[in-house]
């Protein structure tokens, strides 16, 4: 009886924290899908349209940070991505007010044009590539900054309960990842706008486990748990998506650029991110 009556406290315990994330799910291979987004993305997507396109390039946004993954994982192996530039560019795109260049991997463009001109001189020159080149387009903007901190265990924590040899606990740990972001003019060389975004990480884990003596030599013992870890790449993404957005909302207060209809305001994302440059203490 008394056997009976422990095994049903520990499927109880037991089910009350894994049945959130079955260990079956978890096993099934998943399909490739597009990267989730987070509403920062959307954000970007509801700005209104630009008067005009700005012309921009992006040579590169750097790692900044230092920061390793802690041991035994790698003491190589970087704790945020580094391919900052790539999200970057992404959320330009998205925007709708840029055009972007191509800045990161202009040597395989430029190899590329000469292969072309090698070619044009040749007999049998494909179609595609007769006609001269046009020079490369030169940008108004540069685009600079970088993942500039990312800090762990800025806030931990926990609660848990233990009777009987049954016991149950929760466990937080929350970082953060900040990115700079400034807009440059390529003729004098003047930063124009300049954005710091910060977002945070969660990491959340679940564990539920029983340490019973049934009978005199007969040890009952079983533990569950699963841990859920908020990718750092896509917090670094939604980080760049906001540092776009505010320095769009930026340029539009100090009159560095402007949207095509004011009156569209109103229905845009542009309002949220109007309202914190106004708050921003930078700006008193």
């Amino acid at each position: 009886m008394n056997r009976l009556i422990m095994l049903t406290l520990v499927s109880m315990a037991l089910s009350g924290c894994a049945v959130r994330e079955p260990v079956q799910a978890k096993m099934e291979p998943e399909t490739p899908t597009l990267t989730p987004r987070a509403s920062t993305y959307y954000d970007l997507l509801a700005l209104p349209s630009p008067k005009g396109r700005l012309v921009a390039a992006v040579y590169g946004f750097r790692d900044q940070t230092g920061q390793y993954k802690p041991t035994p994982a790698s003491s190589f192996s970087t704790s945020v991505t580094q391919g900052a530039a790539s999200m970057l560019v992404d959320a330009l795109q998205a925007s709708g007010w840029f055009h972007v260049l191509e800045r990161e991997g202009l040597q395989n463009v430029l190899t590329e044009r000469k292969i072309i001109r090698a070619s044009q001189n040749k007999p049998n020159t494909p179609v595609n590539i007769q006609d001269d080149l046009p020079p490369l387009q030169a940008a108004n903007l540069l685009l600079e900054g970088g993942i500039i901190a990312y800090d762990t265990n800025v806030r931990s924590g926990g609660e848990g309960a233990a009777y009987l040899g049954i016991s149950l606990s929760h466990e937080y740990r929350v970082d953060q990842v900040t990115v700079n972001l400034r807009a440059v003019d390529v003729r004098s060389g003047r930063v124009l706008a300049n954005v710091m975004t910060s977002k945070t990480i969660y990491s959340v884990g679940y564990k539920a486990g029983v340490f019973k003596f049934i009978e005199f030599k007969e040890l009952l013992e079983a533990e569950a748990g699963y841990t859920t870890n908020e990718p750092a790449q896509l917090s670094v993404l939604s980080a760049i998506e906001a540092a776009v957005a505010h320095m769009i909302a930026q340029g539009i207060e100090q009159r560095l650029w402007q949207a095509a209809d004011d009156s569209s305001f109103e229905q845009s994302s542009l309002p949220k991110y109007l309202g914190e440059v106004s708050m921003s203490p930078e700006r008193g």
